[in-house]
C-alpha cells in the first residue's frame, strides 16, 4: 500500500510538472510575439523620431541664413519642453563630465 501510495504521488508531480512545461511554453510563445510586436513599434518610432530631425534640421538656420548642418549640432529637450541645438563637440565634453560625477558618486 505504501508503495502504491508512492508511486501515485510520483505520477501526480510528473503530471503537475509536465502541465508547468507546457504552461511556461505557451507564456514564452506568448512573450515572444510580444517581443516581436515591441521591437516593431520601436523601429517605426525611430524612424519617426529620425524623420523629424531631419525635417527639424531643414529648417533650422543660422545667423547668416544658412542649412544647420545635423552632423555638427545635437538637438537637446529639456523636462520644461523647452528645445535647443547644441554643437557636437560640447555635447560630448558634457557627457564625459557628467560621467565622472556620476563615477564619483558610486
Amino acid at each position: 500500500v505504501a508503495a502504491q501510495k508512492c508511486r501515485k504521488r510520483k505520477l501526480n508531480a510528473i503530471l503537475n510538472l509536465e502541465e508547468d512545461v507546457c504552461n511556461l511554453q505557451t507564456q514564452k510563445e506568448s512573450l515572444k510575439k510580444e517581443h516581436s510586436q515591441c521591437c516593431k513599434l520601436l523601429n517605426q518610432i525611430k524612424q519617426k523620431l529620425n524623420s523629424l530631425y531631419h525635417d527639424i534640421f531643414s529648417r533650422l538656420r543660422d545667423d547668416q541664413g544658412r542649412p544647420v548642418n545635423p552632423c555638427q549640432y545635437v538637438i537637446h529637450c529639456s523636462g520644461n519642453g523647452s528645445v535647443f541645438i547644441t554643437p557636437k563637440h560640447l555635447d560630448k565634453s558634457e557627457q564625459k563630465q557628467d560621467n565622472r560625477k556620476e563615477q564619483k558618486q558610486m
